[in-house]
């Protein structure tokens, strides 16, 4: 064991040769990345050089943990999936809960490396130094689920941990995904495409081992500690009620419930999508990943209509609003039945949502007709059309083939003035928030190293109204700015620090609830934890981790810039830009991006002219190795 927390492995699954290799873990990278997407990073820059077909088999796809992944540390069983991505072509990373994570540890191995392309289709068996690829060409075509329930049978073993492909990661949809435990998605930028690409429809993974930290008794106390700081914090105790759920109303009572493609930021059927509406009629049980004790999870139950017997985990918010008020439709039980397509077909429910959402303006607006469409007459509300085109799309049919390339690509081809409507970042759709009404989301959608998104930078202080913790933080003389969602000064300053403490929740890795709350508080938690996880005393201070999370964050920059990202691509859809939130609390809201951006590139070290790393910062954050 080099550090307490590790394994000290990587295992390496060399899909030419046939064969696996194990690689020591690398020392220094403890200390200068700590573990997650930081070791991820690492690797993707050295060995996927820039111009890559991210679906060729010189790409490689990252299966990676970090040093507290299946500890008692609260809800530590999350992993992150990291390859050149297929739907956008840059930086791609996915991260999932559920078990996977904890497991890959038991079986000794702090990451797994995937490489090459298998001339027949395998599933790659891991359990502990007992590594094998095995035919799945009985699994080839398999739904998640059924191929799920197939290896546990063929292992006599329920307990094996298993990341599974669908059949549209076998089709390569740009943006299919990886469905852990059935319904744990690593939906986002295309990883099952990426798996699909070479071959491997599953990763099933079983471990006997054990995850070692240097201080057991200071660990265990801290973590005790921190697992009855989650269990008081009101805002957890309500997401372990309603789920992420809790936000539609959330969201509609600010303006900012995307509905009809971004159009507006409020529904008139929110209700129907909100969680005081969902759980009682439809919730049957509570569910959890490894060591959470919040069960922010829903399995649930449709009995009556035309979509009865449906029994799936879900949606999220995020599933909520893209099979939602994103396409006008005012019913869950559309919305589950679509969240349980996503999961046994393995696609991301926000891009495929989106990339409808996209399809129907682009009706609406006379930009396409039926003669693209396949004869199909689009329409908002339309349910059985809405899922009837997510079918289409997971088997690349008709109209459904175009589509699965996701909104910028199906934009692209067909022309016409349709990419006006393809509401995206970097070629990844935008997520369920607005910057009209929400600037700094706005600042974060559009640097994000992997397009639109809003899971690596996601300040709430703004929106809440958190005074006390905005006036400890930045000064009472930026307070009226910071808390004024609507303003853009000072936004910079929040998204830069709270994408630093996402940078290193990425990087351990663990769920949103953790320990405190807001988000900006982690890193004190994070700094308190790691030396007696790890060892390493030098991980002990705020301004150190600092230090890793500004090296993590412009490492990924670089790596995009070889792809020859600028500030350029750092945009926003000109929905959010120039046209003005038509109603609601945001009305006549627009988002001013440049100022924000100035700000967000001085801060980070990076030219405010190409919005890419200087030397001068380079030099600091010790990257010289890129050679940039």
């Amino acid at each position: 064991m080099v550090h307490g927390g590790y394994t000290g492995k990587i295992l390496r699954i060399r899909l030419n040769e046939g064969d696996f290799k194990i690689d020591p873990l690398p020392t220094d990278w403890i200390r200068d990345y700590i573990g997650g997407d930081g070791f991820a990073a690492r690797l993707l820059y050295d060995e996927v050089p820039a111009g890559t077909d991210p679906l060729s088999e010189q790409n490689k796809l990252m299966i990676a943990t970090g040093p507290i992944t299946g500890t008692l540390w609260p809800m530590s069983g999350r992993t992150v999936l990291v390859s050149k991505a297929a739907q956008t072509g840059i930086w791609g990373e996915s991260h999932v809960g559920g078990f996977l994570g904890a497991e890959l540890k038991y079986a000794g191995y702090d990451m797994l490396v995937i490489e090459g392309k298998s001339e027949k289709p395998v599933y790659i068996s891991i359990n502990d130094s007992d590594l094998e690829l095995v035919d799945a060409k009985e699994l080839w075509g398999l739904r998640t689920d059924e191929a799920t329930a197939k290896i546990q049978h063929d292992h006599k073993d329920t307990a094996i941990q298993i990341g599974a492909i669908g059949p549209a990661g076998e089709r390569l949809v740009k943006f299919s995904s990886v469905i852990v435990n059935n319904a744990r998605a690593a939906g986002r930028t295309g990883m099952g495409a990426v798996l699909g690409s070479k071959n491997v429809k599953a990763v099933a993974i079983r471990g006997h081992g054990a995850v070692e930290v240097a201080d057991h008794d200071g660990f265990v106390q801290l973590a005790m500690k921190a697992h009855m700081r989650v269990r008081e914090n009101p805002q957890a105790r309500e997401m372990g009620k309603w789920g992420t759920w809790i936000l539609t109303a959330v969201k509609q009572e600010i303006g900012e419930l995307p509905t009809y493609n971004h159009r507006t930021g409020v529904f008139s059927g929110w209700e129907q999508l909100s969680g005081e509406h969902i759980r009682p009629r439809y919730t049957i049980s509570d569910r959890a990943c490894f060591g959470c004790s919040l069960g922010c999870k829903k399995m649930n139950y449709i009995p009556t209509g035309p979509y009865a017997g449906t029994l799936e985990e879900g949606p999220e918010y995020e599933g909520l609003m893209a099979f939602g008020s994103l396409l006008g439709i005012d019913d869950y039980a559309t919305t589950l039945k679509a969240n349980q397509i996503c999961n046994k077909y393995g696609i991301d429910i926000i891009s495929v949502g989106a990339t409808i959402a996209f399809a129907y303006e682009a009706f609406e607006k006379g930009a396409i007709d039926t003669t693209d469409t396949g004869g199909m007459v689009l329409e908002w509300g339309n349910r059985e059309q809405a899922i009837q085109l997510l079918e289409m799309i997971v088997r690349r049919e008709g109209f459904g083939d175009i589509l699965a390339e996701g909104a910028a690509k199906a934009a692209k081809k067909l022309g016409k003035g349709s990419e006006e409507f393809a509401i995206h970042v970097k070629g990844l759709e935008v997520s369920g928030q607005d910057g009209r009404t929400h600037r700094s989301i706005g600042l974060s959608h559009a640097t994000s190293a992997r397009g639109a998104d809003h899971l690596r930078s996601l300040v709430v202080v703004d929106q809440l109204g958190y005074e006390k913790v905005a006036t400890e933080r930045w000064g009472a003389d930026k307070l009226p700015e910071i808390l004024n969602p609507y303003v853009e000064k000072y936004k910079a300053t929040a998204v830069h620090e709270s994408e630093n403490a996402y940078s290193i929740r990425d990087t351990l890795i663990v769920c949103w609830y953790s320990v405190s709350w807001p988000p900006i508080f982690w890193m004190d938690d994070f700094a308190e934890m790691l030396p007696l996880a790890t060892g390493e005393k030098a991980l002990g201070s705020v301004e150190k981790l600092t230090e890793i999370a500004e090296r993590q964050i412009t490492l990924k920059r670089l790596y995009n810039a070889r792809e020859g990202i600028t500030r350029a691509d750092d945009k926003l859809p000109k929905r959010f830009t120039k046209e003005p939130m038509p109603e609601g609390p945001g009305k006549g809201q627009l988002v001013d991006l440049e100022p924000m951006l100035d700000d967000y590139y001085k801060l980070r070290g990076w030219d405010r002219a190409t919005g890419l790393p200087t030397k001068e910062t380079i030099r600091k954050l010790s990257l010289e190795w890129t050679n940039t």
